[in-house]
This record gives structure tokens, C-alpha cells and sequence, in this order.
């Protein structure tokens, strides 16, 4: 019960500090951006810090968000194996991002570890739309997770 509450707490304080440490990962496409803004570790959990802006007049209904891990370069006549991630928590999941606004999320995924040879694909889906946005995280990117100790905690 106590690490369920200290999880929830510490998504809520990555998503109140709204500080962007990661500039170079995210999507751009279609009048939408996907950034990641942040990437934190704390007791064997990834905290994913995300951030939806809507450039156009039309608002992005979100459908869902898949985390997969899968291969960097796809050979031909090569058997493609994906490994679907399933976030544990999600703080702030929003379903709707208006015309002309911006939301953020923080998701919570168990601690992993990526091989040379693969990467995190993070894809955001529009509900009956054709929208999708897809950045991509390597093994490196994942290895540079700030710790979560040295957050100050806002009351």
C-alpha cells in the first residue's frame, strides 16, 4: 500500500516540476508534437515524462499509448519480434489534447534494460483518426535516467 501511494507521489512530483531535461527526443508531424521531457529512476521504476501539444484548430483525441521494445535495423525476410511494455501507473493520462493546447502525462514502467541492437518505441494513437506519432529511445538515452532522489518535493 505504502510503495503504490509513493509511486503515485512521485509521478505527481515529476509532473508538478515540469522541468524539460531531454530536448532531443520526440515527434513532429501533422500540426501535433510528442516530446519526451523527461526520463527519472527511483525503486526499480521508469518515469516517463511526456508532453502532447496540438498546433491545429482541430482537437487530437487520444485512443492509447503503446511502449514497445524493438529491433534498430529490420533485415528483409527477417522475423520482427516486439515486446510490448505495459505502463504500471499513469499520472495525468489525458484522453483529450484541444485545438491549439498542450497536456502532459508521467508513466510509470517496471526498471529495464535495453540490448545494443534495440530501442523503446513510444507511439500515441488517435482515437478513429490517422494521427500516430512515434519517437524512439535508445539503450544510451535510458542509461542517462536521472535519479529521482535529488527532485525537491513540492507541497
Amino acid at each position: 500500500m505504502i510503495t503504490r501511494w509513493l509511486n503515485t507521489f512521485q509521478g505527481e512530483t515529476i509532473y508538478q516540476n515540469d522541468r524539460r531535461c531531454i530536448k532531443h527526443i520526440g515527434a513532429h508531424q501533422f500540426g501535433m508534437k510528442f516530446l519526451l521531457r523527461g526520463l527519472y529512476a527511483h525503486n526499480g521504476l521508469l518515469y516517463f515524462h511526456t508532453r502532447m501539444e496540438n498546433g491545429t484548430n482541430m482537437p487530437y483525441s487520444v485512443d492509447f499509448i503503446t511502449f514497445k521494445v524493438v529491433d534498430k535495423k529490420v533485415a528483409k525476410r527477417t522475423a520482427i519480434q516486439e515486446q510490448v511494455l505495459q505502463p504500471l501507473r499513469a499520472y495525468h493520462q489525458v484522453m483529450q489534447v484541444r485545438g491549439m493546447g498542450s497536456e502532459r502525462t508521467v508513466f510509470a514502467l517496471e526498471q529495464f534494460s535495453l540490448a545494443e541492437d534495440k530501442q523503446l518505441e513510444v507511439t500515441l494513437y488517435e482515437r478513429n483518426g490517422g494521427r500516430t506519432l512515434t519517437f524512439y529511445i535508445t539503450a544510451e538515452d535510458l542509461q542517462l535516467a536521472k535519479k529521482i532522489d535529488n527532485l525537491k518535493l513540492k507541497w
